[in-house]
């Protein structure tokens, strides 16, 4: 009988059970340190995975700042150095050892005014015999004359023929805007403004209150308004000889616009689209805003188009790519964006995997910047010898290292994300024009990026598209190195008698700009 009070049955004679077969000692080391190395991984892993949520969850605050944030406080710096060393009297003190000698040339294309310093007296102090010049010692100082408003007074003498009574005058000239008072030096300086400097309306209308000038934003807004419809002709042009390149860089921002039916903003997106910088042609970057961030927008821009795109591995491409699509379109995978990736994890701390895939990176790096001044077909040799050995022991690197890397932990996604596009990441090593990554095309868009932060958001879907229009303009003249503000008050006073057969002519271009 056992504790319970149950009667327990002795087993039948003959009838033992056989003792449990145990794991030899080895055996189960083995087993147990197996367990040990996947639990390290997965420990690893998540460790790398909570130090990058800290850092994008608390790093908004402090540390998650854009380059041209950390330039505000940067120059806040500099400027309380240079404060302190006037206070205690010091000279001032460079951060960095400078190479060059002497103060920096200032540029010759500026306007010279001239002041000449005589001496008191043209006769010796010691002995008072008259003084001879020997030479000057010319010195150069920098200098600016704020916005300058001014009266263009327009005089048209009227003359009479006594003897059939005639009376003749010179007409008035044919302007953007009939009547107006704005001439398109002053409409020039309040788009460049508006979409260069990215300054609110009624910001310039306190720059002019300065000066004793009413300029209300209600009568900029009808300029801004009056402009855009003027230049979207050329906007249109632009976006015509985009789509005649054979590569393009696509990328998309998103923007508030105004929705006055529920009192506050929604999203909408405004699309970028450039040439390629191995292009033989002038650089142009095209602007296109939409309500939403929709791949079909994508699809009606580039429609009937062919040619290769580099885009990130945002799922709105996807279709382009597809053998149905409407569009011949070849995808070129983003470098930079895989990049990102293993860079997220090594800034987080030390990761030698991450570290050692940035080292491999930047190898392919390294052979582009050997190759930036080489025609076509000699980067495409450079690249077979460079690149290309780089990039096949890079993939099998990659292959190995996932196979011991825990799912879905950062790792993991960073080399997941380069071996599912790899096709695409390689395809501009087997030619000598298509790019590395997509950073034009995101270089052209980070100005609007920083400006959207003053402008805060577009009014309507209207004034969304006329932001893009002339964005595109400015931004494709910069591109080019000409002057926005020169440019575009060059052409306002050609548009109102320029025929559309030389539309290209007025384009911010180098091979058609027209300047002065």
């Amino acid at each position: 009988m056992n504790s319970l009070g149950k009667t327990v049955s002795p087993a039948p004679a003959g009838k033992a059970s056989p003792p449990p077969l145990l794991p030899s000692p080895d055996d189960e080391i083995a087993r147990l340190a197996g367990i040990i190395r996947s639990q390290d991984v997965k420990i690893q892993a998540l460790i790398q995975e909570v130090a990058y949520l800290r850092r994008i969850r608390y790093g908004v605050k402090s540390e998650a700042m854009s380059a041209e944030q950390r330039q505000l406080f940067e120059d806040d710096i500099v400027g309380d150095v240079a404060a302190v060393e006037s206070e205690l009297k010091l000279p001032p003190a460079p951060s960095t050892p400078r190479t060059r000698v002497g103060r920096q040339a200032l540029p010759e294309h500026l306007e010279r005014v001239e002041v000449r310093h005589e001496p008191e007296s043209c006769t010796c102090s010691a002995c008072q015999a008259n003084l001879v010049k020997i030479g000057e010692d010319v010195s150069e100082q920098l200098d600016i004359e704020p916005a300058r408003f001014f009266v263009i007074r327009h005089i048209r003498p009227q003359y009479a023929c006594r003897q059939c009574e005639t009376v003749t005058a010179a007409p008035v000239a044919p302007a953007v805007i009939d009547g107006s008072l704005a001439a398109p030096g002053l409409l020039a300086w309040v788009a460049t403004g508006k979409y260069l400097d990215h300054l609110p309306l009624y910001r310039l209308e306190q720059i002019a209150a300065r000066q004793q000038v009413a300029l209300s934003r209600s009568t900029m807004s009808e300029w801004i308004g009056r402009m855009g419809f003027a230049l979207q002709p050329l906007a249109d042009r632009l976006m015509e000889m985009l789509k005649q390149r054979q590569v393009l860089h696509a990328d998309e921002t998103p923007v508030k616009q105004l929705d006055p039916g529920a009192g506050k903003t929604k999203r909408a997106y405004l699309w970028s689209y450039r040439s390629n910088d191995s292009d033989t042609g002038p650089p142009i970057v095209v602007f296109d805003y939409q309500s939403s961030r929709s791949g079909q927008h994508a699809r009606d821009f580039l429609h009937g188009w062919r040619g290769s795109l580099m885009v990130d591995d945002y799922g709105g491409y996807k279709k382009l790519f597809a053998a149905d699509a409407l569009c011949a379109v070849t995808e070129l995978g983003c470098w930079a964006h895989a990049r990102r990736k293993f860079f997220d994890l090594q800034v987080n701390g030390a990761h030698p995997q991450a570290e050692e895939a940035l080292r491999r990176i930047g190898k392919l790096y390294a052979a582009e910047e050997a190759a930036r001044q080489m025609a076509d077909t000699a980067r495409a040799l450079h690249r077979k010898q460079h690149s290309v050995p780089v990039l096949a022991d890079m993939h099998d690197w990659l292959i190995c290292l996932r196979l011991t890397t825990a799912d879905g932990s950062g790792l993991a996604r960073a080399i997941d994300y380069s071996l599912n596009r790899w096709a695409s990441l390689i395809r501009y090593a087997q030619t000598g024009n298509l790019p590395i990554d997509n950073n034009p095309v995101e270089n052209a868009i980070r100005p609007i990026a920083l400006g959207k932060k003053n402008w805060l958001f577009a009014g309507s879907e209207r004034a969304g598209k006329r932001a893009a229009a002339i964005q595109s303009l400015f931004a494709t003249a910069k591109l080019n190195g000409i002057e926005p503000t020169a440019w575009l008050k060059d052409t306002l006073e050609k548009l109102p008698v320029w025929t559309m057969r030389r539309i290209d002519e007025l384009l911010p271009l180098k091979s058609t700009a027209q300047i002065g």
